[in-house]
């Protein structure tokens, strides 16, 4: 008898105790103490942005005769914040599509783009990435960039029919 007159006292204490807790589950937008700060009344903080894509422009300048027949050409790069970009481009009436990455310093044939636009294989310093793009009708693109900013940069471009470009973009 004794033993339950315990227990049934022990689950009354209990029961007061916890009366006053809460059981919150937790956000992983916000630290323990911003959660704890909700809990007391007090305003909620904004949830840190999530990273999501960002477009950027990128103007091509000719450099040769061929490329100054189309003249210069705006690419639109949509920056997914990984090191990987998707891009699009209009080159004589056709769509180009491709996409963009950053490369290390020892990437293979890194600087012939370059090379081949410029006649030397030396590039600015910075982050260096490399660009493909291809349209329907067989036209293509090889670009070589180095990032002097996160979203600014320089480089060169190749096109198939000889076209050569001179590449700026970022804010």
């Amino acid at each position: 008898m004794k033993t339950r007159i315990l227990a049934a006292a022990a689950a009354v204490s209990a029961s007061g105790v916890l009366a006053g807790c809460y059981v919150i589950p937790m956000d992983p937008r916000y630290t323990p103490s911003e959660q704890a700060a909700v809990v007391a009344g007090k305003a909620a903080p904004s949830p840190v942005p999530q990273g999501g894509p960002t477009s950027l422009m990128a103007r091509l300048y000719p450099l040769n005769d061929v490329a100054g027949g189309m003249g210069p050409l705006t690419v639109t790069l949509t920056d997914n914040a990984s090191g990987h970009a998707s891009f699009v481009l209009t080159y004589g009436g056709e769509v180009l599509q491709g996409e963009a990455t950053r490369v290390g310093p020892n990437y293979p044939g890194f600087g012939s783009v370059h090379k081949q636009v410029y006649g030397d294989g030396r590039m600015p310093a910075g982050q260096r990435g490399i660009a493909s793009a291809a349209g329907a009708r067989g036209m293509y693109v090889n670009c070589e960039y180095a990032l002097t900013a996160p979203n600014r940069g320089a480089g060169a471009c190749l096109f198939s029919n000889g076209a050569k470009y001179q590449v700026h973009f970022g804010t």
